[in-house]
């Protein structure tokens, strides 16, 4: 089965009809059994219409957002995990995190800590033997 999109040369309507096939739409034209709904003239033409692809692209699309959204969700989760737990230390990941490193015997928290840093820092930490992971963050904001 095909759908085409016809239109009537002689007053301009616009309408949709489905055939066994092309050659079989071709077979009522040449019959004159093609006719318009409006004026019922013979003078039947197809028009331009749009494929209609199977939905494969949007199955895939719609499992890619669910899953997207199912990782999202995953990560809020860890953040959230990381803000009950860890004493958040902004801009000054980089400072504290060697102050807890070479001043062990100076506890000043038993909770880890987290914060911002640069990746060249991050690099630099774990250089000097620190042991720092990078993360993702999600913002609780949802636009």
């Amino acid at each position: 089965m095909i759908k085409y999109a016809l239109q009537c040369k002689n007053c301009k309507q616009e309408f949709e009809s489905w055939f066994g096939s092309s050659k079989e739409f071709d077979r009522l034209k040449k019959m004159k059994l093609l006719n318009c709904q409006n004026c019922n003239s013979i003078n039947i033409e197809k028009s331009l219409m749009a494929p209609n692809l199977s939905n494969a692209k949007k199955i895939k699309l719609d499992e890619n957002y669910n899953r997207f959204k199912e990782v999202k969700k995953k990560l809020k989760e860890y953040n959230k995990f990381v803000k009950q737990n860890f004493d958040f230390v902004g801009e000054n990941f980089v400072y504290e995190a060697r102050s807890i490193h070479y001043n062990k015997n100076n506890k000043k928290s038993k909770k880890g800590i987290y914060g911002k840093a640069s990746l060249q820092d991050v690099k630099e930490l774990k250089d000097e033997g620190i042991e720092t992971e990078m993360i993702p963050w999600i913002d609780d904001k949802e636009n």
